[in-house]
């Protein structure tokens, strides 16, 4: 996996992102839950992705435990939620 510039994006450089063949994962490593309004922003990020870059698919890897209400609507709009421990990334 190859970590990618978040202004290639127009995001914020303190967004991590990483791309491995057509998936850009979107890494967050945190302790906090990840609630409905950290959903509503992972929407908006990979928006901007898809817009420079409509090919890819977006996953989100996490560290935290994710609100089951945000894995359900990150699910419809098409964004996958991983463990940060099942991907081989070093941080």
């Amino acid at each position: 996996m190859k970590r990618i510039d978040p202004k290639k994006y127009n995001l914020p450089s303190r967004t991590t992102l990483y791309k491995k063949t057509d998936h850009i994962f979107i890494i967050i490593d945190r302790k906090s839950r990840i609630i409905m309004k950290d959903g509503h922003r992972i929407s908006e990020i990979a928006k901007s992705i898809l817009s420079m870059d409509p090919g890819v698919r977006i996953r989100v890897a996490t560290s935290a435990p994710t609100c089951s209400k945000t894995k359900e609507y990150l699910r419809q709009v098409d964004i996958e939620v991983l463990e940060l421990n099942s991907i081989n990334i070093s941080l």
